[in-house]
């Protein structure tokens, strides 16, 4: 895939342009930034660039196209042909994984495992998240995780020479899903890579990725996409309005998965719109039998949803907030969304707005760390009584 396959983020791809013109490409690379705003996306572009696919006549690849090694028409084509279906020798792809059910626990799980449904997801759009990708491994109630069978598989793979004679890219998506032995067994292999080996790390949450990894990278901050780019997206994409491309593109806030999750009619956040409004509802009447019924029902989703859940609530929470200074440029709120807060806003104040936030990402935290779920949100039902009661 190429970089104009990517949704904005034309910093980004001047700026891994200017490093291959100057020569300077890091072995290791941490890209970091919010959930939707293409970092896997900049990631597969940067390594199809590497190992061949580029465009000569596009200004801003010129440059970069002249410091690295000539290929043949011959050559360019089956690079081409190859990363269309991101089946390059060597582009190499690591990524979290669930335990399926009846897999003998002497088996060390790898990416491997899951190659097929990996790569059927990642060529239809490199634009995805983790649920999509828990669906396509058929996870459950299972969080993926990185273990050390990865370490072993990516040693004994970077070993080998180039196929091509050129570089090597792996590409690590949410490296900090990796556990402690892995992570461990990673750390010379990232600090003293094969020779023109790059690691193209894909993060979203960098403060949970062990220091001794993070200081071994050169890390990219990736910003949201922005607006107009959104909205112009949209309307070529997905051919929407430009009055309704405006307004969801306001709403998804920088993030390309929120804004086609908007154009769902049945998206998960009318789900969690509805699972917010009855906690709230529930809780300012004080009904504890029904608020325990609450919690036994979101206690059924998978704990990736729940924590999604969660988040979801905090930018209520947040959104709510700010709906009482009555500036609509403060707001981000589907029509839906507004419906609600007109009467519930006044509820949100400087009273509860910090406690309630940090109820929720508790509740991240908890779920995190496969807490008890009915527990977690009877609890958090709980001490929205108490925190609602202080408007």
């Amino acid at each position: 895939m190429g970089f104009n396959e990517v949704i904005g983020q034309e910093e980004a791809k001047q700026q891994f342009m200017k490093l291959v013109a100057e020569q300077r490409v890091p072995h290791a690379m941490l890209l970091c930034g919010p959930m939707g705003c293409g970092k896997m996306a900049l990631a597969i572009a940067f390594a199809s660039f590497l190992l061949g696919e580029r465009d000569g006549s596009d200004p801003l690849q010129s440059e970069a196209v002249k410091v690295l090694p000539e290929l043949t028409a011959d050559k360019k084509r089956n690079a081409e042909a190859m990363l269309a279906k991101l089946a390059h020798p060597d582009l190499l792809f690591s990524y979290p994984v669930i335990r399926p059910a009846g897999t003998s626990t002497d088996h060390k799980m790898e990416s491997d495992d899951f190659a097929k449904e990996w790569n059927q997801m990642v060529v239809n759009s490199p634009y995805f998240s983790m649920d999509q990708w828990l669906a396509a491994m058929d996870a459950g109630n299972q969080q993926a995780k990185i273990g050390v069978g990865e370490s072993d598989s990516l040693i004994r793979k970077l070993s080998m020479k180039s196929s091509q004679g050129g570089y090597k890219v792996c590409i690590i998506w949410l490296p900090e899903r990796m556990n402690g032995e892995c992570a461990n067994s990673l750390l010379k292999l990232i600090e003293e890579p094969p020779s023109q080996t790059v690691f193209i790390m894909v993060c979203e949450e960098p403060e949970r990725l062990l220091e001794t990894i993070r200081s071994r990278t050169q890390r990219f901050d990736i910003k949201k996409i922005d607006t107009p780019t959104l909205e112009k997206a949209l309307a070529d994409k997905r051919f929407i309005a430009e009055e309704v491309a405006h307004r969801i593109a306001r709403v998804a806030n920088g993030n390309w998965l929120a804004a086609l999750n908007e154009l769902d009619s049945g998206n998960e956040n009318r789900l969690f719109l509805d699972m917010f409004i009855m906690l709230m509802r529930l809780a300012y009447m004080r009904k504890i039998k029904d608020l325990k019924k609450w919690s036994d029902a979101v206690a059924t989703y998978g704990r990736e949803k729940q924590k999604r859940m969660l988040y979801y609530f905090i930018h209520l929470i947040r959104e709510n907030f700010m709906y009482n200074f009555q500036n609509p440029d403060l707001n981000y709120m589907t029509i839906e969304e507004e419906e609600f807060s007109k009467n519930f806003a006044r509820f949100i104040n400087e009273a509860n707005v910090v406690e309630l936030t940090e109820t929720f990402d508790r509740g991240i935290r908890d779920i995190g760390q496969n807490a008890n779920a009915k527990i977690v949100f009877f609890d958090i039902a709980l001490k929205t009584i108490v925190l609602l009661i202080q408007k």
